[in-house]
């Protein structure tokens, strides 16, 4: 695990959790037949209790407090942002560790960072891209037709059908219902490796390429993945105007990787949860819910809360270790047994400056081989100091994650300096990673997958509230599932949802 940044908003919050600010907040009384003040665990009332402190966390109490209503954050991390995560790389600058990219349709997150005053920059994307398959290496533009994707003589016209395919049938995808979609049961029967070999060419190459694709995407391998959890995830690569397509979900120009935030993506959690004060409670584990007819309480390490109606704003996974009372409806409870988390991690080498754009270079390369897939140009929007970044996702994180830190950053190193065939890459002066399979509170990245049979068996219970229990969190969200813009309007729902209800 990498050194976090410290921001003085983190110190702010920090300062406001545990218990020394659960006793500052006017509600807290100790409980009842407690033996002394200092033993006892604090107790809170408010209207909604929200479990994590990420985006959708983070909306869905911002917006119910301007709606009047009182809310109490629990966050089991010591930091706000869940799978934003900001790395200081000195001089004030910072690189994102975690989810960074917003592009066209994604307005929900660019108007909150907006509200709480953060811009938005276009991600480095001038001169050529790097693809190497074997012996094969190319370098193109992704003005092309194909964009982002490479153009690879040998998979061309199978790049072309696919994506074509692809794109013809989440144009009137359900995004909503995915399992109510034409053709769900049988496209929720076959993995998308399954769904490849039945309808390319070259299905052993077009995998291959895909690999890189999907385990920097969801860190996952093409046979990992329901062909219906494909087709929602394209279809929600738009808005309510706009339908998903193949291209917007993997391009950088025009696509879901057009720009970054400024102060990096996670300073607009920290500045929501600023704004919130001392509402939000950092270590703050969540292990117990339980509810009645008229109320839920909710029972942390640090805090009981008791209110009206609870939010649960973390991964699937996360969400089925609390204790529920009572149990949870059987749909709930086994889907979200079904959605692990993808395997990522992100490796970021750091260089005084990022002299592959001289080169003509966008520093963005596809390769089929690890344990680097994907990478791009992650440095600050002045460009000073140069940061190359790269996903190590799918197999390959489980191939490499538990070698050695110093081998694997060796690895890395070597491959930037093979593809990019520049020997400057092997002397960073600043290396580092998150391997979000390790963080406790995250258990994978960048969201959660649906296996085979998933969506079309369990999916009606993914956002259905359980009496006072609500769920958020970006894999429940319509539109950019899997996204900082589907966390934010997972949280905006539940808020809506919620607001109506009190």
């Amino acid at each position: 695990m990498t050194p976090r940044a410290r921001t003085s908003r983190r110190t702010f919050l920090a300062g406001s959790a545990g218990t020394a600010a659960v006793l500052a907040l006017p509600t807290i009384a100790t409980k009842a037949g407690a033996s002394s003040p200092t033993t006892a665990t604090p107790t809170a009332t408010a209207d909604v209790a929200v479990v994590g402190a990420g985006l959708a966390g983070l909306t869905a109490a911002r917006r119910l407090v301007a709606a009047g209503h009182s809310v109490v954050v629990l966050e089991a991390r010591d930091r706000v942002g869940g799978r934003t995560l900001n790395h200081s790389i000195g001089a004030g600058k910072v690189a994102e560790a975690g989810g960074e990219f917003v592009g066209p349709t994604q307005d929900h997150i660019v108007a909150l960072a907006a509200e709480v005053g953060v811009g938005t920059f276009d991600a480095y994307d001038t001169g050529q891209n790097i693809y190497v398959n074997g012996g094969q290496r190319i370098k193109y533009s992704d003005t092309g037709l194909l964009g982002t994707a490479p153009p690879d003589p040998l998979l061309l016209v199978d790049i072309i059908k696919l994506s074509q395919q692809i794109d013809q049938m989440a144009a009137k995808f359900p995004v909503a219902t995915p399992w109510t979609a034409p053709n769900a049961a049988k496209h929720d029967s076959q993995t998308l490796a399954t769904w490849v070999r039945g309808n390319s060419l070259n299905a052993d190459g077009i995998l291959a390429l895909l690999a890189p694709f999907t385990q920097a995407l969801v860190g996952a391998e093409p046979g990992d993945v329901s062909f219906l959890f494909v087709l929602a995830y394209v279809a929600s690569a738009g808005d309510e105007t706009h339908p998903g397509t193949f291209e917007r979900l993997f391009n950088v120009r025009g696509g879901a990787q057009q720009s970054r935030l400024i102060g990096g993506s996670q300073v607009v959690s920290e500045n929501v949860a600023a704004a919130l004060g001392s509402q939000v409670h950092l270590n703050t584990p969540v292990r117990r819910i339980e509810q009645t007819a008229t109320d839920v309480t909710v029972t942390s390490d640090a805090l009981v809360v008791t209110a009206k109606h609870v939010v649960v704003a973390v991964p699937p996974a996360l969400a089925a270790r609390i204790d529920y009372a009572p149990l949870l409806p059987a749909a709930r409870d086994l889907l979200s047994q079904r959605l692990p988390m993808g395997a990522l991690m992100k490796v970021e080498a750091v260089y005084p400056t990022p002299f592959w754009r001289a080169d003509g270079l966008t520093g963005q390369f596809l390769t089929v081989g690890g344990p680097v897939g994907y990478s791009f140009d992650n440095s600050p929007p002045d460009g000073a100091p140069g940061v190359l970044a790269g996903f190590v996702g799918g197999v390959q994180n489980l191939t490499w994650g538990p070698r050695p830190a110093a081998a694997r950053k060796a690895a890395v190193l070597a491959q930037f300096a093979r593809i990019f065939k520049d020997d400057r890459f092997l002397s960073p002066s600043e290396y580092f990673e998150m391997d979000w399979t390790l963080e406790e509170w995250s258990r994978g990245g960048p969201t959660a997958i649906a296996g085979p049979g998933t969506l079309t068996q369990y999916g009606p219970a993914l956002r259905a509230a359980v009496g006072r229990i609500h769920w958020a969190g970006t894999e429940t969200s319509d539109y950019w599932q899997g996204y900082m813009d589907g966390a934010v309007r997972s949280g905006e729902r539940v808020a809506t949802e919620i607001g109506a209800a009190l």
